[in-house]
C-alpha cells in the first residue's frame, strides 16, 4: 500500500455505508440489542443456576459475570467479520457496488479502508448496545467499562481486516462457511469465552493464545470486570500487530482481485 493511495476520501464510502444502515436501522438495530437478551436468559438463568459461582482471579464471581465479556467479545468480532465476509462479497459481486465506487476519483485503497472502518464502527455499535443492556443487570464495573468502546475499535479493525483478507480469496459466497468452520466457530468455543483457559490442556491453551479472540476477550473481561493484569498489554499489543498485518494484506489481496 502506497502512502499516497490512502486519503480522507475513505470516509466517503463509510457515509455511503452508513446511509444504508440508516435505511435498514430496524433491522439492524434489533439483534444487537434482543441478542444479549438470549443470551442472559440462557446462560444467566439456565446454565449459571448449575454452574452457580466459582473462584476467578481471587474473588467469587457468578457464571454470567464471567461468560458476559466473552459475549461483548463475541458481539465485537461477529459484526466486523460478518460486514466485511458476506456484505462486502455481495456489494463486490452480485451488486457491483466496488465497480460503481471505481469509476469515481476514489481509489482501492481508499474504498478497502472505508469497508473496514465501517465494519468496525458496526461493532462499536453493536458493543455499546449490549454493553447498555448488560449494564441494566448490575453486570459492568464502572469507569473501567466504557474502555470497552474504544477496545471494540481496536477489535473490530482486526476482525473487519481479516474477513476482508478471506472476501478477496474465496470464488463465491458458499466457501466462507470454510472459514467460519475453521476459524470463527473454534474461536468462539475455544478463547475462553465459555470456560477459564487453564481448564484445557497445556497445548491447547498455548494454541488458544494465538487466536486473536482470546486477547480481545481477555482484554474485554478485565474492562468489564474492572482488574489489572499485567499481560492485557501484551493483548492489545497482539490485537495492534494483528491490524498492521492484515490491513495491507487485505488491500493488496482485494487490488489482485478486482484490479490485476
Amino acid at each position: 500500500m502506497k502512502r499516497t493511495d490512502l486519503s480522507w476520501r475513505f470516509i466517503r464510502i463509510w457515509q455511503r455505508n452508513l446511509s444504508v444502515y440508516r435505511r435498514t436501522w430496524k433491522i439492524s438495530f434489533l439483534p444487537p440489542l434482543l441478542e444479549p437478551l438470549l443470551y442472559l436468559a440462557a446462560f444467566g438463568v439456565g446454565l449459571s443456576a448449575l454452574v452457580g459461582t466459582f473462584t476467578f482471579r481471587g474473588a467469587e464471581i457468578s457464571y454470567v459475570a464471567f461468560i458476559t465479556p466473552s459475549l461483548l467479545a463475541i458481539t465485537i468480532m461477529y459484526n466486523a467479520f460478518f460486514e466485511t465476509s458476506y456484505s462486502s462479497f455481495v456489494r463486490m459481486y452480485y451488486q457491483k457496488t466496488f465497480d460503481a465506487m471505481l469509476a469515481t476519483p476514489l481509489n482501492l485503497t481508499e474504498i478497502i479502508t472505508g469497508e473496514i472502518v465501517w465494519a468496525s464502527t458496526k461493532s462499536v455499535i453493536a458493543a455499546v448496545l449490549m454493553l447498555l443492556v448488560v449494564s441494566l443487570f448490575g453486570l459492568v464495573h464502572y469507569p473501567s467499562g466504557l474502555l470497552l468502546i474504544p477496545l471494540a475499535v481496536l477489535g473490530g479493525l482486526a476482525f473487519a481486516a481479516v474477513g476482508m483478507v478471506f472476501t478477496s480469496i474465496v470464488p463465491n459466497i458458499e466457501t466462507f462457511n470454510i472459514p467460519i468452520f475453521l476459524f470463527i466457530t473454534p474461536m468462539f468455543l475455544f478463547s475462553g469465552t465459555f470456560f477459564p483457559l487453564e481448564n484445557l490442556p497445556l497445548w491447547a491453551g498455548m494454541l488458544a493464545r494465538l487466536l486473536p479472540l482470546t486477547h480481545l476477550v481477555d482484554l474485554s473481561r478485565a474492562v468489564v470486570l474492572g482488574y489489572w493484569d499485567p499481560s492485557l498489554p501484551w493483548s492489545a499489543a497482539y490485537l495492534a500487530v494483528f491490524c498492521l498485518i492484515f490491513f495491507p494484506l487485505a488491500i493488496a489481496r482485494m487490488r489482485k482481485r478486482l484490479i490485476h
